[in-house]
């Protein structure tokens, strides 16, 4: 597969297709038939699945559901592009393909779902926006959306790697100005905050806590406080282990008896060895254990003193340990933490000159370059009129003009100008033309430059130049945005165009213009890298003989009830539809078909 494609469009009850499966290909669709056959069923029907407004009337008469679905192939790059968008509704997808689902009730709910899984419409119609354009309904058409202008303008005059080096200092003057505001906030605040963080650390210092160290004081505090206690019953146990009493030999004594009588028995019967070995063993751990307690009992010693300091340690340590966190590994954290930032704040002057020179590079270099980019998108924006108005030209729109305004914003923070410039100038063909006298000294500017654009259009001779948004709609409005898509063809990355009316008001010999340039939007006539997937609806078999498929959408009654069904033709067939739509009869209906095929190919 090549290119990004709407490879199969699915209609189920609506308005009059009862059900439908339309496979499409790359390259250049036409589809033709008879004046109310449901051509533009097939629009409305996209329209909806792109996010459009969901009409109740549309659902098939005795139907409970109207249902569209869309599956889309998608290239790797267009893929990423999505990406986003997709993470951010948490829609899981993993390529190419991409299906579209959109459902309107008879009951008057809509639905959408993007792979299947349920979604806002308004999530659907952004997802789609950059999937298909429809030229004949404005509300689906990516060239009326003003934000896209900068964009097709930019990619037209290929200056994306200017346009990266501008966004990237603007972020790192962003970044300088954001981190300088912080920092003058509030003075008092600061000398507030300097002077807490010092006696946090000081706090902390002074204590020196150690990892451990509030355990280790609480098992000796229980030590100290039952001193008393140990000594006396570790005394006992060694009497009673090792030494005896009056009342009872040792243990050890008694123990020592039983191993010589014991072994006395192993000498008549061997078999009793094993439980002399074992007697012999809990004798040595006996006096293990007897050798254990005096070391211990040795150690024992109670201290008031001792006792009083490490009440008092514990004390203080748990007292930081609520301050600052659960244990004494976040109290020792939270002294970093705080040591950090103190040396941050304490330099705070030093980095507030730091930043404001920083500043003042970053300003001048932003300026040069936003001033750079900005000249060359005018250079551009007049190329880009003057081709437009070429393609006009051959679409037989004589006298139509079209134009691109260039606005900018003042801002005593923004970027300054070389010298005053006019806040809004339009890029024409014949030159660049002040608009509004208002001048401007410092503009803003962001990421995408200093520049706001729009493209104007005025159709008509005589007509003053309009935003494109205000144009009315029809077959101008389809040849116009014809014309733009011919000269934006590379720039523009809508995969998928769609034209509807485009036929209306001209003739055979331009309908062959259109034909044409329709045909080369798919990229096949310079091999671009940039690929469209183009659809048309046509009433001229001019036009129609360069689709590289053709269908023809039908109307039949079946069963009492009229549906639509479309048809792809075979070569045959073809020729049999163009000869219909020429007009005439027999072998010279034929032969007009094969020469508008022939021509087509010679283009």
């Amino acid at each position: 597969m090549v290119g990004d494609v709407l490879q199969e469009l699915n209609i189920q009850d609506f308005a009059i297709v009862d059900n439908l499966q339309l496979e499409l290909e790359p390259g250049f669709n036409v589809l033709t038939g008879e004046t109310g056959a449901g051509k533009s069923i097939l629009i409305d029907a996209v329209a909806l699945l792109l996010g459009g407004r969901a009409d109740t009337t549309a659902v098939r008469a005795g139907a409970e559901r109207a249902r569209i679905e869309g599956r889309f192939w998608l290239s790797e790059a267009h893929q990423a592009q999505l990406a986003p968008l997709l993470e951010r509704e948490a829609l899981e997808y993993d390529g190419p393909e991409l299906w579209l689902s959109r459902e309107v009730r008879a009951s008057g709910r809509s639905v959408a779902r993007i792979n299947g899984v349920l979604v806002a419409v308004s999530v659907l119609r952004e997802l789609a926006e950059g999937l298909v354009d429809i030229h004949g309904q404005s509300e689906h058409l990516s060239l009326l959306r003003v934000r896209e202008h900068l964009n097709l303008l930019d990619r037209f005059g290929e200056l994306e790697p200017l346009r990266a080096d501008v966004a990237t200092v603007a972020r790192q003057l962003q970044a300088a100005r954001q981190e300088l505001a912080a920092l003058r906030e509030g003075v008092q605040l600061r000398a507030q905050r300097i002077e807490m963080l010092r006696f946090q650390v000081q706090e902390i210092e002074a204590a020196a806590p150690e990892p451990g160290e509030t355990e280790a004081l609480e098992a000796e505090l229980n030590r100290l406080v039952n001193a008393e206690q140990l000594n006396t019953v570790t005394a006992n146990l060694i009497l009673r282990l090792a030494e005896g009493v009056e009342e009872a030999p040792a243990v050890l004594d008694l123990l020592g008896q039983a191993q010589r009588d014991l072994h006395g028995l192993v000498r008549i019967d061997p078999t009793l060895e094993s439980s002399a070995t074992l007697l012999d063993e809990v004798g040595y751990q006996l006096e293990e254990v007897a050798r254990a307690l005096r070391e211990y009992l040795a150690q024992v010693e109670f201290s008031a003193k001792r006792l009083t300091h490490v009440e008092a340690r514990l004390a203080l340590l748990r007292q930081l340990e609520r301050k600052y966190g659960g244990d004494l590994l976040r109290v020792l954290a939270h002294a970093r933490q705080a040591a950090t930032e103190l040396a941050g704040l304490e330099r705070s002057d030093e980095r507030i000159a730091e930043l404001v020179a920083e500043e003042a590079v970053l300003v001048t270099q932003l300026g040069a370059l936003a001033a750079e980019l900005s000249a060359r998108r005018q250079a551009a924006a007049q190329q880009l009129a003057a081709s437009v108005e070429a393609e006009l030209q051959d679409l037989r729109m004589e006298g139509a003009r079209f134009g691109v305004a260039f606005a900018l914003q003042a801002d005593s923070d923004g970027v300054p100008l070389a010298a005053p410039t006019a806040q809004e100038r339009w890029a024409l063909s014949s030159g660049m033309e002040t608009q509004a006298p208002v001048t401007v000294e410092r503009a803003a500017c962001d990421t995408t430059g200093m520049d706001q654009v729009e493209f104007l259009i005025a159709p008509n001779v005589g007509e003053g130049l309009k935003p494109l948004h205000k144009i009315a709609s029809g077959g101008e409005t389809a040849r116009l945005m014809l014309a733009l898509k011919a000269v934006l063809a590379r720039a523009d990355h809508t995969p998928t165009l769609i034209f509807d009316e485009i036929d209306q008001g001209i003739g055979g010999r331009v309908g062959n213009v259109v034909g044409a340039k329709l045909w080369r939007l798919t990229g096949a006539a310079e091999a671009q890298t940039t690929q469209h997937q183009v659809l048309c609806i046509t009433h001229l078999p001019q036009l129609a003989g360069f689709g590289d498929v053709h269908y023809q959408v039908v109307k039949q009654v079946v069963n009492g009830r009229t549906v639509t069904q479309v048809v792809r033709l075979d070569e045959t067939a073809r020729l049999q539809e163009l000869a219909q739509m020429l007009g005439t009869q027999g072998e010279a209906a034929t032969q007009g078909a094969q020469e508008l095929l022939a021509h087509a190919a010679r283009i």
